[in-house]
């Protein structure tokens, strides 16, 4: 464990040596940048080792912008895409002696009165916090995630970093302008540090999956949980990975991955919400192949006509309808788009919904090429540089990030389902008035705050 000091180390005093560490590198990269404006030779292999220097300091949630960025085609180079790859969280676990503070600060000195057992020794380690299970008086098993200290000046902080190590990077190459999809990371960041909005999340995610039994999502305990401390349920399970090296059967796959796409799709497209998140860490496999739905901090609430739009792009794609496209788009958020770049952004739009429109049981890509992707967002990337580049809406970002987390997931599983099949059964009987008032009736209930707009 950690010196308890060094845990402290994360307000004013710890941002300043973060950005004593920090700033030779970026001083080199602005150094080569500088050099490549004017025409000099520069390596972006070494901009991006410079990157991961500056922001080896982050702690993980940061990692979610990085991760985000690389699923928009062109966002940023592949060389910087591999560096930030290797970026790992980075927080020290709290000690038992500083987590017994930490939890007398939330609860107040006779805590531990409050639990049968708590285990000293974390079970997990999440981006903003690190969990222990423990287990109440009435016998009731719980997972307590307790934010690490001063989260919010070192998100704020390291946020300002890596807008000024990407924005450096956009120096060289705007074609796709982030200024949208750096104000929803900031706002939807600031959301997760706020554990009773997570709490909030919960309870709407149990309320929308309800007639779903594959998934399973924990309940909050309300008395025990601030915002900086989110106890709830604990639910056995194995992660996706334990579960792959077992070398399950296929219809144990299709299972898995049946639970997936329900955990995540029947939210957006029958309440407009969405899980940002997609990674394997956020889930886990019960013994029944379905899945528990963990970490519910990167949560989008959607308009209904935004909702509206992304099923206008499918019809419009099945179509070949521009006209249709081009609204759905607009719907979108996307603004001052020409159609050569309508056109150019429909390539991706069929990368995504490639497997939607195929009327049998398919893998998720059928291409053997695991750089298959990687060559589409690069056509893309090059199309819109040609027709003067696009700014992502900031309701684009989630979206596609979970459409590419998702994918990954599925192609891992090696999963063959009718996925047509599967979205048409969500997308059939669509009325956004339907939606929206679902959504509100389902906020109420939930008490889920307003979404911060940045």
């Amino acid at each position: 464990m950690a010196d308890e000091r060094d845990l402290d180390n994360t307000g004013l005093f710890g941002e300043i040596r973060r950005m004593v560490r920090t700033s030779g590198a970026m001083g080199g990269i602005a150094a080569r940048i500088a050099g490549h404006r004017m025409g000099l030779r520069t390596d972006l292999a070494t901009h991006a080792g410079d990157l991961k220097s500056v922001l080896g300091g982050l702690k993980g949630p940061l990692m979610k912008g990085a991760q985000l960025l690389s699923t928009i085609p062109g966002a940023l180079p592949e060389e910087y895409a591999v560096e930030l790859a290797q970026l790992q969280s980075n927080a020290p676990p709290m000690g038992w002696s500083f987590v017994r503070r930490r939890m007398a600060t939330e609860l107040g000195r006779d805590w531990e009165r409050r639990f049968a057992r708590f285990e000293h020794e974390a079970a997990a380690a999440a981006s903003l916090g690190q969990v222990h299970r423990a287990i109440l008086p009435d016998g009731r098993r719980v997972a307590c995630k307790l934010q690490y200290p001063d989260m919010q000046a070192t998100v704020d902080s390291d946020l300002r970093q890596f807008r000024m190590a990407v924005g450096l990077y956009y120096r060289i190459d705007s074609t796709i302008k982030q200024d949208d999809v750096l104000v929803e990371l900031t706002a939807r960041l600031q959301e997760e540090l706020d554990y009773t909005r997570e709490a909030a999340n919960l309870r709407l995610y149990r309320l929308m999956l309800a007639d779903y039994p594959k998934v399973s999502v924990p309940a909050p305990v309300e008395d025990l949980s601030t915002r900086r401390l989110l106890t709830m349920d604990w639910l056995d399970g194995r992660g996706v990975q334990t579960v792959l090296d077992a070398n399950p059967t296929l219809e144990q796959r299709n299972a898995m991955a049946l639970a997936l796409f329900q955990a995540w799709y029947v939210p957006l497209y029958r309440y407009g919400v969405i899980h940002g998140d997609p990674h394997m860490g956020n889930f886990t496999v019960r013994d029944d192949y379905g899945l528990n739905l963990l970490d519910l901090g990167a949560i989008r609430i959607f308009h209904a006509r935004f909702v509206q739009g992304i099923i206008d792009l499918y019809r419009a794609l099945e179509r070949d309808d521009e006209d249709l496209a081009y609204h759905a788009y607009q719907a979108w958020g996307f603004t001052d788009m020409s159609r050569e770049t309508m056109r150019v952004l429909n390539e991706w739009a069929r990368f995504i919904y490639e497997p939607l429109m195929q009327d049998r049981v398919r893998p998720i890509q059928e291409s053997g090429d695991p750089q298959f992707g990687r060559a589409v967002a690069e056509r893309v990337y090059a199309g819109l540089k040609r027709t003067g580049g696009v700014r992502p809406p900031r309701e684009f970002v989630l979206v596609d990030r979970s459409a590419i987390g998702l994918g990954s997931v599925f192609l891992r599983l090696g999963a063959q389902l009718n996925w047509y099949r599967l979205f048409q059964e969500l997308i059939a009987d669509f009325d956004a008035a339907q939606l929206a008032a679902r959504q509100g009736n389902a906020r109420q209930a939930a008490r889920v705050p307003a979404p911060i707009e940045g």
